[in-house]
């Protein structure tokens, strides 16, 4: 089902691709995390949003 309303675009791709992704066991945390929720590290990054091209 493609959506064309600009306006639900927006609220899916703030739901989808807004979190923060634990670099140790990988599990997603909230965009304003400061530790993880299952290994408390506080080894976080941004969840990746652009699409990367694969090497190969």
């Amino acid at each position: 089902m493609k959506i064309s309303d600009p306006v639900l675009i927006e609220i899916v791709k703030r739901r989808r691709l807004r979190f923060m992704i634990c670099r140790n066991c990988g599990a997603r945390n909230a965009i304003t995390a400061k530790k993880c929720r299952k290994c408390h590290s506080k080894n976080l990054r941004p969840k990746r949003t652009e699409i990367r091209a694969k090497k190969g």
